[in-house]
């Protein structure tokens, strides 16, 4: 069974007959099965993110100006051959979609006391880029079942002290022990602001959490927890100082905020 089949399995393109002949390579290649499924879940969860954004307007800045009415005589626009100024809007509104904004994304939050978070249909702001990019980083690191983590909890010391230097800042990952969570490992990304933490976590049932920790925070005041439902994956978060901390998982509200503010508790000063 090669790769390409296999993917065309997770993406629901095969015909029935190899439909059916990869369903049997599965029953018997347990550890395959495990791997494609994870990839469907995870496809599952950028559609949840991401499909908003396909029926979103191109922004008014992207459509190419009527005949006769050509743009400023300074316009890099005018002064490129049409081809590449079509690559060059096609290119624009792809990258609208993936990062949202230009795109019209909206976040629907609240903070724990009730009170109104960033309206539909409103600019996004710098702090809400925070609860997208952990909700992204979420969806696609939590279904992995090989590698859902670069360093895992057998070597937290290791684990704490790399993420700590290239965040700048001593790290604590929480003991979430008591919500019946355990520290799986964590990982560093690429975040807009400077580098990123991510701690995973998980409960005897295989439910996963992250914590999304992102530095380079200074543009923002501290703020108090906040609420944003992204797909099915509810993230809390909050500034303090320099740092953005994001808490993401496909739970409830209510669940989710318990978990929120014992990791809130324990990343305060003593």
């Amino acid at each position: 069974m090669n790769e390409a089949e296999l993917q065309a399995w997770v993406d629901d393109r095969l015909p029935p007959d190899r439909q059916a002949a990869v369903d049997r390579y599965l029953a018997d290649h347990p550890a395959e099965a495990g791997r494609l499924q994870a990839y469907r879940e995870q496809n599952a969860a950028l559609h949840a993110l991401f499909d908003d954004v396909l029926d979103a307007d191109v922004p008014q800045a992207l459509h190419p100006a009527p005949p006769g009415r050509p743009g400023p005589a300074n316009s890099p626009a005018r002064a490129m051959p049409a081809w590449r100024r079509m690559a060059a809007m096609l290119a624009l509104a792809a990258g609208a979609g993936v990062i949202g904004g230009a795109a019209g994304w909206t976040l629907r939050g609240a903070g724990m006391d009730g009170s109104s978070g960033l309206a539909t249909g409103s600019p996004v702001q710098p702090l809400a880029s925070l609860p997208r990019e952990a909700a992204i980083a979420h969806a696609v690191y939590t279904p992995e079942v090989k590698h859902p983590v670069e360093v895992g909890a057998d070597q937290q010391q290791h684990l704490v002290a790399w993420l700590s230097k290239r965040l700048g800042k001593q790290l604590r990952p929480p003991q979430l022990a008591q919500q019946g969570y355990e520290l799986v490992g964590g990982r560093l990304l690429p975040g807009g602001t400077g580098p990123v933490a991510q701690f995973m976590y998980a409960d005897a049932g295989g439910q996963r959490l992250t914590l999304y920790v992102s530095s380079g925070q200074q543009q923002n005041r501290d703020t108090g927890f906040r609420f944003a439902q992204e797909g099915n994956v509810g993230v809390f978060y909050w500034i303090d100082g320099s740092f953005g901390y994001a808490l993401s998982a496909a739970v409830g509200k209510k669940e989710l905020s318990q978990v929120a503010n014992a990791v809130y508790e324990q990343l305060q000063p003593n």
